[in-house]
């Protein structure tokens, strides 16, 4: 089959890495995390997906084998199309094409984003903007944003610290009234102070 509709528990693993690199995934409901883990055993999350984002599009460039791994972060609903199916429709419908090429190019500018927050930020900024990415929020005028259900563990393995500076930056992001943990994490836009402040 060309194309199908997947549903995936939370916790469950889309693909490991080392998977044959045969699909490219479009999340339609929920949210997906890519993780990677290196020849010493160490591991990084590498992106937090929702909604309307693609992944595993590598193999579309000839990319044999999945470089990293990707697992399901709550219950989502995933369309996965295969490798020819996936290069015909982006021929064959140029909205999608547009749509996807957009989602590329707003991936490699995250990815120079993140970078240069690793080699420049402290820990503290580097977690507030990892906080206002997993939100969604990017200006003052959005509301108070929930955030998926993710552990303070995969948080320092996204930031690149360790557990405890996490809690310690969550603690005082709580009582600034930057997030909420009623009802689950709640990220308000005023976070965006943190970051912007030099």
């Amino acid at each position: 089959m060309a194309r199908k509709i997947s549903q995936f528990r939370r916790g469950q693993v889309v693909f490991s890495q080392g998977d044959p690199c045969t699909n490219v995934f479009y999340i339609q409901q929920g949210g997906v995390k890519l993780s990677v883990l290196s020849k010493t055993g160490r591991g990084a999350v590498v992106a937090m997906l929702g909604p309307g984002d693609f992944f595993g599009e590598a193999c579309l460039a000839g990319q044999p084998v999945r470089m990293g791994s990707a697992t399901t972060v709550v219950d989502s609903t995933v369309l996965l199309v295969e490798k020819e199916e996936m290069v015909r429709l982006l021929r064959k419908h140029h909205a999608l094409a547009d749509r996807f090429i957009a989602h590329m190019l707003a991936r490699n500018i995250r990815i120079e984003q993140d970078l240069v927050d690793q080699l420049s930020n402290s820990t503290e900024k580097r977690l507030a903007r990892t906080l206002l990415l997993l939100a969604r929020c990017s200006t003052h005028h959005q509301p108070v944003r929930a955030a998926p259900p993710i552990s303070q563990s995969t948080m320092a393995e996204m930031v690149g610290t360790t557990r405890s500076r996490v809690n310690f930056f969550m603690k005082k992001f709580e009582r600034l009234g930057f997030i909420d943990y009623k009802n689950g994490l709640k990220v308000n836009n005023s976070l965006l102070t943190v970051v912007l402040h030099d």
